[in-house]
C-alpha cells in the first residue's frame, strides 16, 4: 500500500488525498451502505491526464480503482473500502463544447445536471435527463447508472441523450466511444454498453450530449387526488392507454403523500388519499392537460388544473421533497424498480401485501409515466434489519413475475448484485461478467460491484 501511495504522490502530487475526513468519506454513498476499511487514498483528478495516471499506476500494481463523482449514488456502487483508490473526477466540471446547430455538447463528468442545464440555456438548448437528484448529481454519474428522472416517459433516460463518451481503459489508455453524428452504425455500440456499467469497464473522462432545444408553449400541471394508491395507479394507466404524452408524471401514495405534508408543514391530506401530478409541455400543452384531466376524472379522481407556470412548479416541489420528508423519520433505503405500465396496479398491490406480511411501512413514489417505483424503507440505525432485507427480496421477485426488472435507474451496485441473476439468468450473466473482463482483465475496477468476480 505504501508503494502504490508513494507512486500516486509522485505522479499527482497535492491530488493525492489522505486526509481521515475524506478517506471516511470516500467509503459511502446516500444509499446506506458503508465499505469496509479506508480506501488507501483519495485521488481528485483535474483532467484526463490525472485519470490516466493513476489508472496506469493501479495496472501496474494490481491495485482496485473504484471511480466517484458526488457520491449521492443510492446502490453503494461508487463506495471505495480497504485496499482500494477512490478517483474521484467531481473536480473535472467544464463544458467543453457546445454546438447549437448539432444540438450537442461536450463536457465532462464532474459537472451537475443542474449547472449544464443553466448554463445551457443562454443557447436556448437543454439536455433531457432530469433525476430528482439533478442539483447535486453529476453528467458522469448519471452515465455510469443509466440515470432516469421525472422527465423519462416523454424525452427518455440517458442512454437516449449519449452520443459519444471518452473512456479511459484500466490500463490506462484513452479511447473515444460513439459519434458526433446523429446516426451511426459503424461496429459493435461500445457507448451504450459503457452506459449503466457502474464503474466495472473504464472511467468516463468526457461525454457527447445529445441535446433538445428548449420546449416552447406553455407548461400546465394536473393534479389529481384518488381514494387509493391501487386506483391512482390504474389513473396513470388509462392515461398511457388514452395515448396521452405528458412530459411528467408522478404518484405519490398516501404514505409518502403524508410525510411530505407533515415536513412541510402543509394541511394534512384526506386519509389513504394518494396523487398523481401530471405536466404537460409543449404548443399543445393545455389541450394535452385537459384530456389528461378528462381521462382521471373518469377514473374516479378529484382533479385541478393549472396553467400556471409556477403554480405546476410549486406542486413539484412537493414531489422532490419527498426524501428529505422521508430522512426526517429515520435511515431510508431507497429502492428501484420498473415493471410494464399497465402492471402497476398490481405492483402496488404486491407492495401492500410485503407491508402486511412483513410488519414494515413502504412509502412509495413512481414515475408513473414509464413504470418506474420508488419503494422506500425506512429504519433506524446503521445496519439495514434483515426483516427489511426480506421484505425487499420480496418485492424485486414480485417486479420481475410482472415482467419487470430489479433497477430503472439507480443500478445494481452492492446492494442488488446478489438478485441480479435471478433477472439476466444464468448464461447472460456470465456473459456479461465475461466482458467486464475483456475491459479490465485484471478486475481492479469496482471490484465486487454488480457482478462476483
Amino acid at each position: 500500500m505504501s508503494d502504490v501511495l508513494s507512486l500516486l504522490r509522485e505522479a499527482l502530487g497535492p491530488r493525492v488525498d489522505t486526509s481521515p475526513e475524506s478517506l471516511d468519506a470516500a467509503r459511502a454513498d446516500r444509499s446506506g451502505h458503508v465499505a469496509e476499511g479506508r480506501p488507501i487514498a483519495v485521488v481528485y483528478a483535474e483532467s484526463v491526464e490525472d485519470v490516466q495516471a493513476t489508472l496506469r499506476i493501479a495496472s501496474a500494481t494490481a491495485t482496485p480503482v473504484v471511480t466517484q463523482g458526488a457520491r449521492t449514488g443510492l446502490a453503494g456502487a461508487a463506495n471505495a473500502g480497504a485496499g482500494e483508490i477512490a478517483l474521484s473526477v467531481r473536480r473535472m466540471t467544464r463544458i467543453l463544447e457546445v454546438r447549437p446547430d448539432d444540438l450537442l455538447a461536450v463536457v465532462e463528468p464532474g459537472l451537475l445536471n443542474a449547472e449544464l442545464n443553466a448554463q445551457l440555456a443562454a443557447y436556448g438548448l437543454w439536455w433531457a435527463p432530469d433525476p430528482a437528484s439533478r442539483d447535486i448529481a453529476t453528467v458522469g454519474g448519471n452515465i455510469a447508472t443509466g440515470a432516469g428522472g421525472l422527465l423519462c416517459a416523454k424525452y427518455g433516460v440517458v442512454r437516449d441523450a449519449v452520443l459519444g463518451l471518452d473512456v479511459v481503459l484500466a490500463d490506462g489508455r484513452l479511447v473515444r466511444l460513439g459519434h458526433r453524428s446523429v446516426k451511426g452504425v459503424t461496429g459493435l455500440d461500445l457507448t451504450a454498453l459503457m452506459i449503466g456499467s457502474e464503474g466495472t469497464l473504464g472511467v468516463v473522462v468526457g461525454a457527447t450530449l445529445k441535446l433538445r432545444r428548449l420546449v416552447p408553449g406553455d407548461v400546465c400541471t394536473v393534479a389529481a387526488t384518488f381514494p387509493s394508491v391501487r386506483a391512482a395507479a390504474a389513473g396513470s394507466a388509462a392515461v398511457t392507454a388514452a395515448g396521452l404524452q405528458p412530459a411528467i408524471m408522478e404518484l405519490l401514495d398516501a404514505a409518502s403523500l403524508d410525510a411530505i405534508h407533515r415536513h412541510l408543514g402543509l394541511l394534512a391530506p384526506l386519509a389513504g388519499a394518494s396523487q398523481l401530478t401530471v405536466q404537460t409541455d409543449g404548443p399543445a400543452a393545455r389541450e394535452e392537460a385537459d384530456a389528461v384531466a378528462a381521462v382521471l376524472t373518469g377514473a374516479g379522481g378529484t382533479v385541478a388544473v393549472t396553467h400556471d407556470r409556477a403554480e405546476g412548479e410549486r406542486l413539484f416541489a412537493v414531489r422532490r421533497a419527498l426524501l428529505p420528508s422521508l430522512q426526517a423519520t429515520g435511515t431510508v433505503l431507497v429502492e428501484d424498480v420498473s415493471v410494464p405500465r399497465s402492471r402497476m396496479p398490481e405492483m402496488f398491490d404486491e407492495i401492500v401485501r410485503i407491508e402486511r406480511e412483513y410488519g414494515v411501512a413502504i412509502p412509495t413514489v413512481a414515475h408513473a409515466g414509464d413504470g418506474n417505483l420508488h419503494p422506500n424503507f425506512i429504519y433506524t440505525g446503521d445496519a439495514v434489519p434483515e426483516v427489511v432485507w426480506a421484505a425487499a427480496d420480496d418485492l424485486f421477485r414480485a417486479a420481475i413475475r410482472l415482467g419487470g426488472t430489479l433497477t430503472g435507474e439507480h443500478g445494481i451496485g452492492v446492494l442488488k448484485a446478489r438478485w441480479l441473476a435471478d433477472e439476466l439468468g444464468d448464461d447472460q450473466w456470465e456473459l456479461q461478467r465475461r466482458i467486464t473482463r475483456v475491459f479490465d482483465p485484471q478486475g481492479i475496477l469496482n471490484p465486487g460491484k454488480v457482478f462476483t468476480r
